[in-house]
Parts: structure tokens; sequence; C-alpha cells
């Protein structure tokens, strides 16, 4: 498997490479408070000698209701991604959800990232895989609720013919839909799209996501298990991930996108410390 490394920030991914850690916040709440989160995520990463991505969306395009808070939107919130960037000297991961966007992000964000629902949008996919190469940065593509892990094949072949190279994409599993309000992760697929040739991430935050089943909204937002998260992230670095994508807040139940799927921020030492460990005696 090809290993895809950011040089500008001599970060790596992938076979024999320390794991990756892509965390940070759900949605862009403030500048203030990107700054500390970052800050705190790099500093934990650094004395664990673990690459870091800082994360945070501006835009959170597919909310449960029209009245959830989906962040400061485009400008704002590249303004704010670059501001981290440059204060904190931290690459930026961030999500995209239409063609126009993608090279205003691709010029602030290091790791462009395609939404699950998102991933077989083809316009977005090929605009996306453009404006990402031509940038030098790194596509990561969330796979689906609703594809197999060996359908991520396709996606790759569209980017590869879209940008003339398919070893700058990750592949990032976050379960599959299973019933109603429900997902499951397939540890055995983190195996299988690593036999695409891609490097493979776990997004354990929206694994254990309950869509449309937040019991305090009546359904008007997505529920979650928090507890969860650290079993799921735990299990696929076991399986093989290359890389851990989380989301953290100083005071999860007060977030304000997906509270019930966050972790506590002054818990991230404790559990990528443990992720490290696991990935070591993984490799």
């Amino acid at each position: 498997m090809t290993v895809l490394t950011l040089k500008r920030w001599n970060l790596s991914i992938g076979d024999q490479q320390p794991l990756v850690v892509i965390a940070g916040l759900n949605v862009i709440e403030d500048l203030d408070l990107a700054l500390s989160t970052a800050r705190h995520l790099k500093a934990v990463c650094a004395d664990l000698g673990l690459p870091y991505v800082f994360k945070a969306s501006y835009d959170k395009a597919n909310r449960s209701s029209i009245k959830s808070y989906r962040g400061p939107g485009l400008e704002k919130g590249l303004a704010i991604l670059a501001e981290v960037k440059s204060r904190v000297d931290v690459p930026i991961a961030t999500d995209i959800h239409t063609p126009e966007e993608c090279e205003p992000v691709a010029a602030v964000a290091d790791l462009v990232q395609i939404p699950a629902f998102l991933c077989r949008q083809t316009d977005l996919v090929v605009a996306a895989a453009r404006a990402t190469h031509a940038a030098g940065g790194l596509l990561h593509v969330k796979k689906g609720q609703f594809l197999a892990p060996w359908d991520c094949r396709n996606i790759l072949d569209k980017i590869a013919e879209a940008a003339g190279a398919r070893d700058f994409t990750i592949l990032c599993e976050r379960g599959n839909s299973f019933g109603y309000n429900n997902l499951i992760v397939d540890m055995l697929g983190i195996g299988e799209m690593k036999k695409l040739g891609a490097p493979v991430t776990i997004d354990a935050t929206h694994a254990v996501q309950l869509p449309g089943a937040d019991p305090r909204t009546g359904g008007a937002s997505t529920g979650g298990r928090r507890d969860g998260v650290s079993v799921i992230a735990k299990a696929a670095v076991a399986a093989g991930a290359d890389g851990v994508f989380l989301e953290f807040h100083p005071d999860p139940d007060k977030a304000l996108c997906d509270p019930l799927s966050c972790l506590p921020l002054d818990g991230a030492a404790d559990l990528l410390r443990t992720l490290k460990g696991i990935h070591a005696a993984a490799n």
C-alpha cells in the first residue's frame, strides 16, 4: 500500500507509519474555542509523538432539522481555520459539500474531506480531486453508510481519472446503516478497504450516532452513544486503521452540534495514549 505524505508538514499515513490523529471540533463555534482546542490536542499529540491534524467544519450541511446549528459558513469559517493554521501551526481538515467550495477549501485545508452521504456525488468527487491534487493536499473520503467496503474502488477510480492520480486519497470508515436509527461498524471492512491500496481511518465519533434519534428533541436531531467512541476507536486500530478521526469539546453536553457523540477534551490524552499502544501492538 502506498504511504501518503503531506510534505509541508512532514506527516505520513499508511503501513508502518505512526497513527495519525485527525481531531478537533464537530463544527466551528468561535475562534477562541477553535484555537484552544487545537492547541490542547496538538500538545497531547506532540507529547505522544503522534502526527496531528486539526479538524472543524465551517458548515454542517446534513442536519436533521432546519433549526440545527450549522456553523459560521464558508467565508467566515475558512478565515477562522486559516487563523488556527497560522497561529497554532497545524494542518487543517474540513468538509466540503458542493463543487464550488472545493478550490477555496483546498487553498486552506491540507486534508479535504468528502462527507459520507456525498461520497458518490460524481461532480463533487471530481471537483474535490482536482482542487486537492492541484493544491498538494490529501483527500479524505468517508465511506457512505450505504456502501460495502469494496465498493470504495469506484470512488478511487473516479478520483484517479479526474486528477490523474489516486495516491493522495485516504478512505474513512464510519459505520453502516443497520435498521432504523442505528449504525454498526464491520471491523473486517477496514482490511477490505486497505486492499484497495488506500490508507484507512476510523471516524469513531460519527460511528456511534443514532441518526434522527435524540430523545431530547423528539427526533429533531441525531442521538449518540458517547461511551462507545473509545470502544470503536480501539477495535478499529486493532483491526488495522492507519488513523483515527475524533471530535472533542471542553463541555460536550453544551456542544452546538452532535453533543451526544463528542468526547470531553480533558480525556484526549488517556484515549490517544491507549490507541498508540494498540497501534504499536497491531503493527
